[in-house]
């Protein structure tokens, strides 16, 4: 064992200090980046998302990846660049289920990856995928969408209408994560439909 990780085990931080310290990780590896819509730095966004899963559980894992959850696919930060910071601030197992939930979060189907589909098909295929996903990363999925659903009516409303229309196709087929959130999710995506 290494004499940094016995430390850490038997002086374990408090939650609130490693949810600061992932907050601070996350809000350097976006680095300048801004919402789309507004002039707030990027990370008010995983902030709320962590927030809104906050209210439905306690599990530290599940924070920490809804701070993270658009690094890995925004941000030219590694798995191996999140393991390694992680692995300072929590159990090995903890990290290794943190890091999971990242992944599971990130598109796979992106249009650098897969140029000869169009927008429709990717979203399809994402749709498929984050079906299979587990229930926490589904749960974070939701207040993903929650928050971002907010935010694209108010500045958007015409490319929120597209948007929207994937994010309940998403939700009808995405349904083993935190059913008061997936309930709320849907209902704040339909309603947003029913305005525009």
């Amino acid at each position: 064992m290494k004499q940094d990780e016995h430390i850490r085990y038997d002086n374990p931080l408090p939650e609130e200090d490693i949810l600061g310290k992932i907050t601070a990780f996350a809000d350097r590896a976006h680095g300048g980046q801004l919402r789309k819509y507004t002039p707030e730095r990027y990370i008010v966004h995983p902030v709320r998302v962590m927030k809104l899963c906050r209210e439905y559980t306690a599990d530290l894992t599940v924070l920490a990846a809804a701070l993270l959850h658009d690094v890995l696919e925004d941000t030219p930060v590694s798995r191996e660049d999140i393991r390694v910071f992680l692995s300072t601030l929590m159990t090995p197992q903890q990290s290794r289920r943190t890091l999971d939930l990242v992944v599971e979060l990130t598109d796979v189907f992106v249009k650098s990856a897969y140029p000869q589909w169009n927008r429709r098909k990717r979203k399809q295929m994402e749709a498929a995928r984050i079906a299979l996903t587990s229930a926490d990363a589904q749960t974070i999925k939701y207040a993903d969408i929650l928050d971002n659903s907010r935010e694209i009516l108010q500045h958007d409303p015409e490319f929120g209408k597209k948007f929207l229309q994937e994010c309940r196709a998403l939700l009808l087929v995405a349904t083993r994560g935190n059913k008061a959130l997936h309930t709320l999710a849907l209902q704040a995506v339909e309603q947003g439909l029913a305005t525009l």
